[in-house]
C-alpha cells in the first residue's frame, strides 16, 4: 500500500506538470505524513543533514569550474588543436568535432554545455566545408553526451552520494568507456565519409599541431589537475572540485584573457542558478531515497527479485530496459536520484559491482539525452541549428544505434569499466 501511494503520487504530480524536485519532496511528505511512522520535524531534519553531505559539495565547484571554461575560449581552442589532429581524414571536420567533445566534456562535466560550446563553433564549419547540416547536427548532438561519462562528471557525483561509493573511483572508471565511445563514433563518421566522399582538411604539419596543442594545453590540464590530484593523493574529489574552479578562473581571466574580470560576477550568478537547481533536486530526492529505505521498499524488491532467481545479467537487462525508458521523460539526475537507491541494494545482493553498476545507469542516461520526447541535447542542438525538433531526432537518430551497441558492451564486459581503477588500486 506504501509503495503503491508512494509511486502513485510521484508520477501524478509529474504528469500534472510539477516541477521534479517537488514531486519528489511533495510525495515523500504525504507518504509519510498519512502511512509511515517517522514524524515531519524529522524530514526536515533529513533534508538538511543530506544537504551537507560532503561528496555534495564537489557539484558547485565542478558547474563553476564548467562555467568559466565554457564562457571562455577554451572550446575554441581544443576544436583548432583536433582540426590539427585528426582534420586530414575522411570525414576529417566531423571526426574532429567529436575529438573536440571528448576534450570538452573533461573539463565542463555537462552534455548540454559540451553541445553548446562545440556544436555553436562546429557545425557551422561543417556546413560550410560541404557537409549536409543533419549529418553534423546529428554527430555532435550524440558526441555532446560523452559530456556526463567522462571525468569530471556531476552525474557520476550525484551517483557516488547517493550510493556511497568512490568518486575517484567512479572518474576513473568513465575515463576508458568515455574514449571507447567516442572512438566508435569516429569510426563511424569515417566509414560514412568515405562512403559519401564528404570533404577532408589537408594534413596539418607537426609545427602547427604542437601551436594548436599548446594553445589548449591550459584547458586539457584541468583532467590531469583533477585525475592526477585524486589518485596521487593529493586531494579528495571534493577538494579536486574546489581546485578545478579556482583554476578555470585562474585560466579564463588571467591566461587566456577571453573572461574580463568585470564579467567574473555574471558567471558566478549563472553558476550559482544551476547549483541550487541541482541542489534542491538533489535533497528532495534524498529525502525521498529516505522514505524508501525506511518503509524498506528497496529491501522488499531485492527479496521478491531474490526469490524469483533472477540471474544478475537478467536484472541488467531489467534495468536498463528501465533506465531506458526513464531517459526519454526525465533529466539524469532526477532518473539516479529516484532510481539508484532502488537497484542499488539489489544489484549488490546480486553481486554487481557498484562502480560497473554507476558507468553503466550512465551510459542509459546518455542515450536518453538524445532520445525524444524531454532529450535535452535534441533542443540544445535544435536551438543552435535553428532545425526543428522533428530535423533533429531525424538526424540523430542513425547514431543512437552506436550508442545501443556500445551499452550492450559496457552492461556484459565489466572490464572495460574496472580495469582502469584496479589498475590503480
Amino acid at each position: 500500500m506504501t509503495i503503491a501511494a508512494l509511486f502513485i503520487m510521484l508520477f501524478g504530480f509529474m504528469f500534472l506538470g510539477m516541477p521534479v524536485a517537488v514531486a519528489l519532496g511533495l510525495s515523500s511528505i504525504l507518504t509519510i505524513f498519512f502511512f509511515g511512522t517517522d514524524s515531519l520535524a524529522s524530514l526536515s531534519l533529513k533534508m538538511y543533514e543530506t544537504s551537507e553531505h560532503f561528496t555534495l559539495m564537489a557539484i558547485p565547484f565542478f558547474v563553476l569550474a564548467g562555467a568559466f571554461m565554457t564562457t571562455g575560449g577554451v572550446a575554441k581552442r581544443m576544436i583548432r588543436f583536433a582540426v590539427a589532429v585528426v582534420g586530414h581524414f575522411h570525414g576529417g571536420l566531423a571526426i574532429a568535432s567529436v575529438l573536440a567533445c571528448c576534450l570538452f566534456a573533461a573539463v565542463s562535466g555537462s552534455s548540454p554545455a559540451t553541445v553548446v560550446a562545440v556544436g555553436s563553433i562546429v557545425i557551422a564549419g561543417m556546413v560550410q566545408s560541404g557537409y549536409p547540416k543533419p549529418f553534423a547536427a546529428g554527430v555532435v548532438c550524440n558526441a555532446g553526451t560523452l559530456g556526463i561519462l567522462i571525468p569530471p562528471s556531476i552525474v557520476l557525483v550525484v551517483y557516488g552520494a547517493v550510493t556511497e561509493t568512490s568518486v575517484g573511483a567512479l572518474f576513473m572508471a568513465g575515463v576508458v568507456p568515455g574514449l571507447m565511445l567516442g572512438a566508435l563514433l569516429m569510426i563511424a563518421i569515417y566509414i560514412v565519409a568515405r562512403i559519401r566522399h564528404y570533404p577532408r582538411h589537408p594534413r596539418a604539419s607537426l609545427k602547427e599541431v604542437l601551436i594548436a596543442g599548446r594553445d589548449s594545453v591550459w584547458g586539457l590540464m584541468l583532467i590531469v589537475i583533477i585525475l592526477g590530484g585524486i589518485y596521487g593523493g593529493v586531494f579528495t574529489p571534493t577538494e579536486a572540485a574546489a581546485v578545478s574552479a579556482v583554476y578555470a578562473f585562474i585560466v579564463a581571466v588571467f591566461v587566456y584573457r577571453d573572461l574580463r574580470l568585470v564579467e567574473t560576477p555574471t558567471v558566478l550568478v549563472e553558476a550559482a542558478k544551476v547549483t541550487i537547481m541541482l541542489m534542491f533536486i538533489i535533497a528532495n530526492a534524498l529525502l525521498f531515497a529516505h522514505v524508501l529505505t525506511t518503509e524498506r521498499i528497496p529491501h522488499a524488491i531485492a527479496e521478491q527479485i531474490i526469490a524469483w532467481d533472477m540471474a544478475a545479467w537478467q536484472f541488467l537487462i531489467v534495468v536498463n530496459i528501465l533506465l531506458l525508458v526513464a531517459g526519454m521523460f526525465m533529466e539524469p539526475t532526477g532518473i539516479i536520484l529516484i532510481l539508484a537507491p532502488i537497484v542499488f541494494p539489489i544489484a549488490m545482493e546480486l553481486g554487481i559491482d557498484p562502480v560497473h553498476l554507476g558507468v553503466m545507469i550512465v551510459v542509459n542516461l546518455e542515450i536518453g539525452m538524445v532520445t525524444p520526447p524531454i532529450g535535452l541535447n535534441l533542443f540544445v542542438t535544435s536551438g543552435i541549428t535553428n532545425m526543428s525538433i522533428g530535423q533533429v531526432i531525424k538526424a540523430a537518430s542513425p547514431w543512437l544505434l552506436i550508442l545501443l551497441s556500445f551499452l550492450a558492451i559496457v552492461t556484459y564486459v565489466p572490464a572495460i569499466s574496472l580495469w582502469l581503477p584496479q589498475a590503480l588500486g
